[in-house]
């Protein structure tokens, strides 16, 4: 069983919207975009225990805070889930429940216009649409929340007060109620909390589903825990100083008021837990290296009890066979090392049915493939829509060969692509020499900015990436050299995706930087580099004799020596820029990108220049 789509009504900072799921997905998008949103939605109609907490929803999950419309009556917060891929088991328990759904026009048969026979053509299966209601209960001064079956819609309510605020939540809707949503096998791994409740035995909390999925016997466990408990051996109230103790009391007592006649009328306990209360307090210690003694799991280190959280999620997988979880997961990453992030997610991906991620790593990314990526957006009206990338702009081998950088523009504000190494380097570094002059005033570092560095890796390759990073929702812009022979028609168009797009008055990235940096610049980089032990053997080095006519054509020759990743020697030429140093061509590209993300702010002037 998996999600294919979820609808939102008036939750949160989501006033409509509707969000695709392929298999596995991966939910990405900007801070504040919704992807908390979106896994908290599933939360509240699939989580089998979610409905148990109080209070289930409250002012604040309402979009904008409005429970009430301008009329004062009650506003309904509404999320629907349309599951597919059911087992046989929900297939025949749900049977009077479910819809046919079209794949190919991702909507339900019966709402096409040929009739209830599409049911029956390629592509369409059987469906369970689930829905969440919450509204505010003026009689209660309070908020009620329920899940329900969506179809089949209940026949109009005859009674004088159906259309009154007072009317029954969900309409007549059947509950689909925690015993179904156990079916549904939802699992929820949020962020950072996973220490406070999941390895506890709070009902809903990893432990208790571990239990419940086992081998039984749940209520025989806390009855006979507590019964041990009260019959200590010897018993508490046995002991001298007790036992004295209540015998006081006891005679005492007898005088104001008529107690039992049993001896044990007054006596000590070593506990009067409930049920309840021993979910609360029992723990799960744990011993780990290179100190011996065993802790409660809350005192260990973050990562540690992150990494007991997944042993458990391994556990819990299992017992429900793998492949029926639907498993969304809020930022694994955190606490965890780079190796153990994707260790994770390639467990979740290749175990679960179904996995739901939002993440701020690479490591983590870089394990879905692009037909997995759905991009969140959300209008300033609170309107959220989810969809999954256009694959006709991607290669899956230009996606697969450069995985990890792509992984990084996933997570950024917008894209640089350049042709190579030495102009990777290049840029930010002339970026920094901007910031550092303006104070942070005027101009922002590219990472600051939320721009991420694409290496194309080669001349002529640039083009090629504009239409996919369209394709991710990602602006983008590129430098290139000026080459050799004019782009293609083909090239040229896909130059034409990109927001913005430069092209060299140089055939390469050293012939730039020498022609457009002055050469008392130049001079201050040789005379830094040439006692450098990485210094280029056979090229001669500066000295004060050497004549500014040839300063240019030796610099030239050093970076071109130690181009690429061979030292960076070409960021070292930036940082012996002042501003008003820096080769114009690399400055106006790097402020006209600042401007077209941040029109708002203004580049540094040349009064401020150092």
């Amino acid at each position: 069983m998996r999600v294919r789509r979820l609808k939102i009504q008036n939750f949160r900072g989501v006033d409509q919207g509707t969000v695709d799921f392929l298999g596995h997905t991966l939910l990405v998008g900007g801070n504040n975009v919704g992807k908390s949103t979106v896994c908290e939605a599933l939360d509240l109609v699939l989580g089998p225990e979610r409905l148990s907490r109080r209070p289930v929803i409250d002012e604040h999950d309402f979009h904008l805070g409005r429970y009430l419309d301008d009329q004062g009556l009650a506003t309904e917060l509404r999320i629907e889930a349309i599951l597919v891929d059911l087992s046989e088991e929900a297939a025949r328990r749900f049977t009077s429940h479910l819809r046919r759904w079209d794949e190919n026009k991702a909507s339900f048969s019966d709402e096409a216009t040929s009739g209830p026979e599409s049911g029956d053509e390629p592509g369409t299966e059987w469906a369970l649409p689930v829905i969440f209601i919450g509204r505010y209960n003026r009689e209660d001064d309070d908020f009620e929340a329920d899940t329900f079956f969506s179809h089949p819609e209940p026949e109009p309510e005859e009674e004088e007060d159906a259309g009154e605020e007072s009317a029954r939540l969900g309409g007549g809707l059947d509950r689909f109620g925690t015993r179904h949503k156990r079916l549904c096998g939802y699992l929820f791994l949020r962020a950072l909390r996973t220490g406070s409740r999941a390895l506890t035995f709070q009902r809903g909390s990893l432990l208790d589903t571990v239990l419940r999925l086992g081998a039984g016997g749940l209520s025989d466990m806390w009855e006979n825990t507590l019964n041990r408990l009260r019959d200590l051996d010897p018993a508490i109230s046995d002991l001298p100083q007790l036992k004295q103790i209540s015998a006081e009391i006891h005679a005492r007592m007898t005088k104001f008021v008529d107690l039992a006649e049993a001896d044990e009328a007054t006596a000590f306990f070593a506990s009067d837990l409930t049920r309840e209360h021993l979910r609360e307090v029992v723990k799960f210690f744990v011993s780990a290296e290179p100190c011996a003694y065993i802790l409660p799991f809350n005192r260990l280190g973050t990562g540690s009890v992150n990494v007991l959280v997944f042993a458990l999620l391994t556990f819990i997988a299992e017992l429900k066979e793998k492949q029926s979880v639907i498993f969304a997961m809020e930022e694994p990453e955190i606490a965890l090392p780079p190796h153990t992030q994707r260790r994770v997610t390639k467990f979740v991906l290749s175990e679960m049915g179904q996995a739901i991620v939002t993440s701020h790593s690479p490591y983590v990314i870089e394990q879905f493939e692009p037909q997995q990526i759905t991009i969140l957006a959300r209008s300033g009206s609170g309107e959220l829509t989810g969809t999954p990338i256009d694959l006709k702009g991607i290669k899956p081998k230009a996606f697969t060969k450069e995985r990890r950088q792509f992984a990084e523009a996933v997570l950024a504000k917008a894209v640089l692509v350049l042709e190579g190494h030495t102009e990777a380097v290049v840029f930010p570094a002339a970026s920094a020499i901007l910031e550092s002059v303006s104070g942070g005033q005027g101009y922002s570092h590219l990472d600051q900015a939320g721009i991420s560095i694409f290496n194309a890796g080669s001349d002529g390759s640039v083009p090629k990436y504009g239409p996919i990073f369209k394709a991710l929702g990602k602006p983008a812009f590129c430098f290139y050299d000026k080459p050799n022979v004019p782009f293609s028609s083909a090239a040229a168009q896909q130059l034409a995706t990109y927001v913005g797009s430069w092209k060299s008055p140089e055939k390469t990235i050293e012939k730039l930087l020498v022609t457009e940096t002055p050469t008392a610049a130049l001079r201050r980089f040789l005379e830094a580099v040439k006692s450098r032990p990485d210094y280029p053997s056979g090229v001669a080095k500066v000295s004060a004799a050497t004549p500014d006519a040839s300063i240019a054509d030796l610099a030239e020759k050093v970076l071109l020596a130690r181009k690429g990743d061979a030292g960076g020697y070409a960021a070292l030429l930036i940082e012996q820029c002042a501003v008003s140093e820096l080769a114009p061509t690399i400055r106006a590209v790097l402020e006209s990108i600042q401007a077209q993300l941040s029109p708002q702010q203004v580049a540094p002037g040349e009064e401020s220049e150092a």
